[in-house]
């Protein structure tokens, strides 16, 4: 157990938190807190795509789609470039791919009633 405290410790897990990395984190989880937001993070995490793609493959409208993905661009987390008429989104970073993962993770495990980890 001390070995396994040690290595928090050494990784950085357990390191003092300040309120700008506070306020950081709080915004990127507000933005995941939106069904919608979350299964886009969800799809462009590995590959771009445009706003008609990603349209068939959520409940939401074209328009809807496309809003949320400006927000999501003014936010930082998802990027964009123009390929030819089309717009390609993409996350922006391991890191929030792995916070989706581990989000939707949670969420299957509630789903099915499967014990959570510990460790």
């Amino acid at each position: 157990m001390c070995a396994h405290k040690n290595m928090a410790i050494a990784s950085g897990s357990h390191q003092q938190v300040d309120g700008e990395r506070l306020a950081i984190a709080a915004d990127v989880l507000r933005h995941l807190a939106d069904p919608t937001r979350l299964h886009l993070l969800h799809l462009i995490r590995d590959d771009e795509q445009d706003v008609s793609t990603l349209t068939t493959q959520v409940a939401a409208s074209r328009s809807s789609v496309s809003q949320h993905l400006g927000r999501l661009r003014l936010a930082g987390l998802v990027q964009a470039r123009r390929d030819g008429r089309r717009m390609l989104y993409r996350i922006t970073s391991d890191h929030l791919a792995a916070l989706v993962d581990e989000a939707l993770g949670f969420a299957d495990h509630s789903v099915r009633g499967i014990p959570h980890h510990h460790g």
